[in-house]
């Protein structure tokens, strides 16, 4: 038994529209309470690698869990994660990156290059910890390739099965291990715990996670109820991945607009993580996955884009603002393969 969805038809509104501003309330409701944890024992890096990705790649999760109880099509899983993925690091850091630019270029080195002094204990802790956060995401940027160049070689026999999908569980949970132990090596090192409010916010984020599961039930139900056309169940995995990047656009558009280019980096390739292996791992444990026609070339950009990141970091100090649009090219060749080809 399902109290909500009884309690919208009760009030008459049963409908796709409905269903939609729940899923992006649940979405906004986990934003916001996100942005407290900076205060309550995770910064900068530590948030967008260990915990925002939970949150915005938490649909994703969900909806492996929703095909296995409805026993949907299994390759629709795998289509919903490339999709979400190859959207995340293409479209939705492209955008920011164009419109306020994604540098992670530590404060006094970009005063110097201005022609400026910038001197003081404090400048330089800062800029200590931005060149952190900045190789954080380089060792997250590498595990991305990782993930991705495994699970192509995984999926070259056109399945991923379930020897696979333990594979790839593995991967996920050593990787996940490396990045709690850092996150609490970072807090005794700044003396810091975790209180009270932490675990409140926590508990409002699961309280996001029951909007979440409702509205993509309802909406994963919807779909199958509609044979043809371009938003239908024929693309239940193209549609529900592109639902699925809403958060992780609102996140990218608020931390890119605040300037906190570290955040906006990590929040998307972390989601990768949840996606790569994690979700398809899990789906493939349940039942073997079908390799859909897209996923040679998803894989290609995929990692195409994850180390086109890596170099602009590590040589750029972050992604020019040019380097958007042909990461918006890519983004358009794979959506225009995938839909129409």
């Amino acid at each position: 038994m399902n109290p909500l969805p009884d309690f919208i038809a009760t009030l008459g509104l049963t409908s796709v529209w409905t269903y939609l501003a729940l899923f992006l309330a649940a979405s906004l409701l986990m934003i916001w309470r996100l942005e407290a944890l900076l205060d309550h024992g995770l910064e900068g890096t530590a948030l967008g690698t260990l915990v925002m990705p939970y949150c915005s790649g938490l649909g994703n999760l969900l909806f492996v869990a929703i095909i296995a109880a409805r026993r949907g099509p299994a390759q629709e899983v795998l289509t919903n994660c490339v999709v979400n993925n190859v959207t995340n690091l293409t479209l939705v850091l492209g955008l920011p990156a164009i419109l306020w630019g994604l540098n992670l270029r530590p404060a006094a080195a970009q005063a110097r290059k201005g022609g400026k002094a910038a001197g003081g204990k404090k400048a330089a802790g800062a800029d200590t910890a931005q060149r952190l956060r900045r190789h954080d995401l380089q060792l997250t940027l590498i595990a991305a390739l990782f993930f991705g160049g495994v699970t192509w070689v995984l999926g070259r026999d056109r399945q991923i099965d379930r020897n696979d999908g333990l594979v790839l569980m593995g991967l996920f949970f050593f990787w996940q291990s490396f990045q709690v132990v850092d996150v609490l090596k970072h807090n005794v090192r700044e003396r810091r715990s975790f209180g009270p409010l932490f675990y409140f916010d926590i508990l409002v984020v699961l309280a996001g996670a029951y909007g979440l599961y409702v509205s993509i039930d309802w909406i994963v139900a919807w779909l199958a109820a509609r044979p043809a056309g371009l938003i239908s169940a024929q693309h239940l995995g193209w549609v529900t991945g592109g639902l699925m990047v809403l958060p992780n656009a609102l996140l990218a558009f608020y931390y890119g607009a605040r300037g906190r280019a570290d955040i906006v980096y990590a929040s998307q390739v972390g989601d990768g993580h949840i996606c790569i292996p994690l979700c398809l791992g899990l789906s493939a444990l349940l039942q073997p996955l079908p390799v859909p026609p897209i996923f040679d070339l998803s894989f290609a950009i995929l990692c195409g884009a994850a180390l086109i990141h890596l170099l602009s970091i590590t040589f750029a100090g972050g992604l020019p603002r040019w380097m958007g649009w042909p990461l918006l090219a890519a983004w358009a060749w794979f959506a225009g393969t995938g839909l129409l080809g």
